[in-house]
């Protein structure tokens, strides 16, 4: 089945050219199915970018999707047009008395901030407590998911000396897991970020199990069953070319401040780059969030009332 969106938001037509099956709103009101109503509060500053990187993942499945895109109420984006944020965004206090099977809360580029210094933490902290009488799974993807677990769990963040910035390998670490179903022993992660979770500090916190870790760059991806939660502190969402962008722009930023770069690890052939990158994420990244989808139909009430009681 596919992924319901608005005929025309750009992810619609991106997602139509790569086969993704997606269905406008007429078209999947003629269905007789409930569809899983699944939200995406962005965070990133390319909004359009993040929606397509999502909807490629959760629409890949066999089940219909019903996306909603979520902004914070008071935050006003400076880098997508207002036109867009209008027509297909609504506030989280537009959506609070609504119920969703599965929240995707998203990173941000803010991690050099303290949780509590950010404009929006008031409002996030309510979003989090709201996922727990008003949403069946909540999916915290890096910063997203640091913020998320340092609310429930008072984990810290902690700065990095050098940038985590490559593509890392990955111990699976709970092959019995349902959301690593067809999982390798090992694969590759889009990895950048300025900070780190600490492996010691979740093990210390009762109830938070991790799933995927490297030992480069630290814990990756941790349940959080009491809270019905997964976090993830890295990048199975990212383009082939995201990693690619982020590189431009450093060394663009580098040459008016005259800091070194480093080439992302891995990532382009040879570390050359010049040469095409090669997306070697891809596969798993399809497998997690099929699986999270799964595990929420598996186990979402068909009476949407119902769902956090």
């Amino acid at each position: 089945m596919p992924i319901k969106l608005p005929s025309s938001l750009p992810a619609y037509s991106v997602l139509q050219n790569e086969g993704v099956m997606v269905m406008s709103a007429s078209e999947a009101d003629r269905q007789d199915i409930r569809p899983l109503k699944v939200g995406l509060l962005n965070l990133m500053p390319k909004k359009i970018q993040t929606e397509n990187q999502f909807a490629r993942l959760i629409g890949a499945t066999p089940l219909q999707i019903e996306l909603s895109l979520i902004r914070m109420s008071e935050h006003q984006t400076k880098n997508t047009a207002a036109e867009h944020m209008e027509e297909f965004y609504r506030t989280f206090s537009e959506v609070k008395d609504e119920k969703f099977d599965g929240l995707i809360i998203t990173g941000a580029p803010i991690e050099h901030l303290e949780f509590r210094d950010v404009t929006y933490w008031d409002e996030l902290t309510e979003v989090m407590n709201w996922t727990q009488t008003n949403v069946h799974s909540t999916f915290g993807v890096c910063w997203g998911g640091m913020a998320m677990i340092n609310h429930f769990h008072d984990v810290q963040k902690h700065m990095l000396n050098a940038k985590a910035f490559g593509c890392y390998r990955h111990s699976n670490l709970a092959p019995a897991s349902p959301y690593l179903r067809g999982f390798s022993d090992d694969c590759v992660i889009p990895v950048s970020r300025w900070t780190e979770m600490r492996q010691a500090e979740i093990d210390a916190a009762p109830g938070l199990v991790t799933l995927l870790g490297s030992d480069e760059v630290g814990p990756c991806l941790v349940e959080d069953e009491k809270h019905r939660a997964l976090y993830i502190f890295n990048h199975f969402e990212y383009d082939s070319g995201t990693l690619k962008e982020e590189y431009d722009r450093d060394v663009a930023s580098a040459q008016i401040e005259g800091t070194a770069i480093e080439v992302p690890v891995n990532y382009y052939p040879d570390d050359n780059p010049t040469a095409r990158p090669m997306n070697r994420w891809r596969s798993h990244a399809h497998l997690l969030y099929g699986n999270w989808i799964n595990q929420i139909y598996q186990t979402t009430s068909f009476d949407m009332s119902l769902i956090g009681a």
